[in-house]
């Protein structure tokens, strides 16, 4: 079989994962990426079983465990700091193979680029235009023109991919709220369990990143819009007064939420409104196949838009080995991961808002029901996101699953 050539716009955790997936197949790819590096700030990422369960058929889960931190416990609490569920993270290891692992974004992007020889990752290329007319792909980007056999679109909410091949779909959509995210400075004994905690329109949580330092995230119901901008010569103003407004709003949290804002620098805090996207009929058109958040766009509400993007990767790669028929191959592909992400994006859209929920008897009745559901139950509704194995394994996590009831 001929080689055939692979051009993955976006160089985020999805596009890397997929380059890697390909190129172990025997694609040649090139990963078009237009920051001027490969690189992530700022932030924590939660990698569930499902996604260590795809790292591990990149061969790449025990490095990326080694960098991460894996807690004893978390939940949730209310805002009396009174915990409302409670997960143990050795029990989620016994149901689903892999405990939950959180570690730096940026620590996992670099594993995943020192993954793939050096000249596929190419930065400062920003994508132009992608068109197919009819006999062959045509990337535009900055270093010149591609004509691959496959075009992957992992491009971000705002994907330049799908807005050129998929015209006609809607854009994304505001989730009603706003999210802060920073990591504290090593604080000399940090909390021992993560949670999250939920208060009237408003949430903050905190889990473990090694080196004793904690990832913090926070939410508010905000119209879309009033996010400060974060990029460019005033990053570190803008960044200080959001670390203003974060001390006003949840400074007088429960513990251990003060200490962790007083341990973070006041230059180190990210904030962005949230948007999930719409359904598309179709995550692929020909031989162009849309990815992570290019074709899912989720909140953040399960911590899954990375872990399906990796899911996504793995699953692309599988469909296309063996075979020359792209846009069959692709096709399969859709089958495969469509209504899973729509299912979680619907499903974490539903999480966001009953979080959000700011009148007081509503509140009162959803903290209520979350104190009175049973950790066994909360575990065995995440099964369905959770248990996911790549394809082609032949002992799943649905199985072990059902023998542990």
């Amino acid at each position: 079989m001929p080689q055939r050539a692979a051009t993955v716009v976006g160089g985020g955790i999805g596009g890397l994962a997929a380059a890697i997936a390909l190129h172990r197949r025997g694609w040649r790819v090139e990963v078009l990426e237009r920051a001027p590096k490969f690189t992530e700030i700022g932030a924590g990422i939660s990698l569930w079983p499902n996604a260590l369960r795809a790292l591990e058929a990149l061969g790449l889960a025990d490095t990326v465990r080694s960098l991460g931190a894996v807690e004893a416990t978390g939940g949730v609490r209310d805002r009396r700091g009174r915990w409302l569920s409670r997960t143990d993270n050795a029990e989620l290891a016994r149901r689903f193979g892999h405990p939950l692992v959180v570690l730096h974004r940026a620590d996992l992007l670099r594993v995943l680029t020192e993954a793939l020889p050096a000249d596929i990752p190419r930065s400062g290329s920003e994508v132009s235009a992608v068109r197919d007319d009819g006999r062959s792909l045509v990337v535009e980007h900055a270093g010149g023109e591609s004509r691959p056999d496959l075009v992957v679109g992992a491009d971000g909410l705002r994907s330049v991919v799908r807005r050129a091949l998929w015209p006609d779909a809607d854009g994304p959509r505001y989730a009603g709220y706003s999210a802060w995210r920073m990591v504290t400075e090593p604080l000399p004994e940090p909390p021992s369990e993560g949670a999250a905690t939920w208060g009237r329109g408003e949430r903050f949580g905190y889990t473990a990143l090694p080196g004793g330092r904690m990832y913090c995230f926070a939410t508010a119901s905000l119209p879309a819009g009033s996010t400060a901008h974060t990029t460019g010569a005033d990053t570190t103003a803008a960044s200080s007064c959001e670390y203003t407004g974060l001390l006003r709003r949840f400074g007088a949290w429960p513990d251990p939420i003060p200490a962790l804002l007083a341990a973070v620098p006041e230059d180190a805090v990210l904030r962005h409104d949230l948007y999930d996207l719409p359904p598309l009929p179709s995550f692929v058109l020909g031989r162009v196949a849309l990815l992570g958040d290019a074709a899912h766009a989720m909140t953040p509400n399960l911590g899954q838009g990375a872990c399906q993007a990796l899911e996504d990767a793995v699953t692309l790669a599988h469909c296309l080995d063996g075979t020359t028929d792209v846009p069959t191959a692709l096709r399969s592909y859709d089958l495969l991961r469509r209504p899973r992400t729509q299912l979680i994006t619907r499903r974490s859209a539903r999480l966001g808002a009953v979080g959000q929920l700011s009148w007081p008897p509503a509140v009162l009745l959803r903290d209520t029901a979350a104190r009175l559901v049973p950790a066994r139950a909360t575990l065995r509704s995440m099964t369905p996101v959770l248990a996911w194995t790549p394809p082609g394994d032949r002992v799943t996590a649905t199985e072990n699953e059902n023998e542990n009831r």
